[in-house]
């Protein structure tokens, strides 16, 4: 037999913009159902990096995921730039009145999950979609649960939340490759290692050795990455050799080392894809686009996503208008490639090419105290760091 599920809303991915919009349409007083290949406890216990910024976090406070008490905790007011033997710190406050939020996107999954089952709508884990197709009421994902049982969502909107593998986009255009997209010949060779902070702040560094960059978590376990090939095998290199490529990129911090726990490589890519939309189905976070870590814009672009079709569901289920629907891609490609622009430059304006050449090294030196030496370079970085207000404001 096949499980039939009818729901104003499917989406695809329990992911925090899958989360976010489900929290956001209830409150709108409109239905969805949120599904998950993955079980509750491989979402929760995948340790993921995050910084969010100040708008993303007043979207989690205004809608009462969070706390402000809770989330202030976890503020941070600066970075800092290393390069050239000198460092440079950002203030945020002092260059645009907000801060910014380390916490990772994990915790952020907890929460959101919580805020779902706390409503009494927990999302489908252990469901695997298998494609959208079209059904006689509207788009459908048909797919198998955990038992092997087959099970069909059909819905009014389909959402793909699904991430850089999405379903969803191979219905929305027929192939999961298409779009735009710019390689890196780089990447990150990241390590968590139990030990306390080495910085109050995140440190960015540059130097003729690579890019460097420190991290926290919390008290106890920080995280650490540095450039390296991105087909570099994980195990090509021994702790002491790792904390050493760490230690050359930082001359004005001794690292606190600790135990490694874990150790894996990130690969660089950009990516946008040409469309946002076929019918009825819509993408939006990894499964729309991809940026690299670097300007720690990817879990809050996608939360500018979710606002978008948050204002566009909400008007469609108020008046019947598609105004809203039919402006999405428009709307929320301005904010994409933004931060994609904003990412791009992050990495390239700090990591080293493999191909690059003395002039290039100095040119990108020169970018860096163009932007660190000038107030408005600075604010540039900040207001880009911190997040730009979000477009698309009515989910209180």
């Amino acid at each position: 037999m096949t499980i039939s599920i009818r729901t104003q809303v499917g989406i695809l991915g329990a992911g925090p913009a899958g989360l976010q919009l489900a929290h956001l349409l209830q409150r709108a007083g409109i239905d969805s159902v949120v599904i998950d290949g993955r079980s509750r406890e491989d979402i929760e216990g995948t340790v993921k990096a995050g910084i969010l910024e100040a708008p993303a976090v007043e979207v989690l406070v205004d809608t009462d995921v969070v706390t402000r008490d809770y989330v202030e905790t976890m503020r941070h007011d600066g970075i800092e730039f290393h390069f050239d033997g000198h460092a440079h710190r950002f203030d945020f406050p002092a260059l645009t009145g907000k801060g910014v939020y380390l916490y990772p996107q994990h915790e952020v999954l907890k929460d959101q999950i919580k805020a779902r089952v706390a409503a009494g709508v927990t999302p489908l884990f252990e469901h695997l979609a298998d494609k959208v197709v079209d059904g006689s009421n509207g788009p459908m994902i048909v797919g198998k649960n955990a038992q092997g049982e087959a099970f069909e969502i059909s819905a009014d909107f389909v959402i793909g939340a699904d991430g850089s593998m999405s379903i969803a986009r191979e219905y929305v255009t027929g192939n999961k490759f298409s779009g735009m997209a710019r390689e890196y010949p780089f990447g990150w060779y990241g390590i968590l290692v139990e030990a306390p902070p080495s910085s109050e702040e995140l440190i960015y560094s540059r130097s003729e050795e690579g890019f460097v960059l420190i991290s926290t978590r919390d008290e106890h376990i920080q995280r650490m990455y540095f450039q390296c090939d991105p087909n570099m095998d994980v195990n090509a290199v021994t702790d002491e050799q790792i904390w050493d490529k760490l230690q050359a990129g930082v001359s004005t911090h001794e690292l606190k080392r600790g135990p490694i726990f874990r150790k894996d490589v990130l690969k660089f890519r950009s990516y946008v894809h040409d469309s946002l939309r076929k019918n009825k189905v819509f993408l939006m976070g990894d499964a729309a686009h991809t940026v690299p870590p670097t300007g720690a814009k990817g879990l809050n672009l996608a939360f500018s996503d979710v606002l978008w079709l948050n204002r566009a569901l909400r008007e469609y289920y108020r008046s019947g208008s598609e105004q809203f629907l039919d402006s999405y891609q428009e709307d929320a490609l301005k904010r994409i490639w933004k931060a994609t622009n904003y990412s791009y430059m992050m990495t390239t304006m700090l990591h080293i090419a493999p191909d690059a050449t003395d002039f290039d090294k100095k040119r990108q030196v020169a970018d860096l105290y163009s932007h660190t030496e000038s107030l408005a370079g600075q604010t540039y970085i900040a207001e880009g760091y911190v997040g730009w207000d979000y477009s698309a404001d009515d989910w209180r």
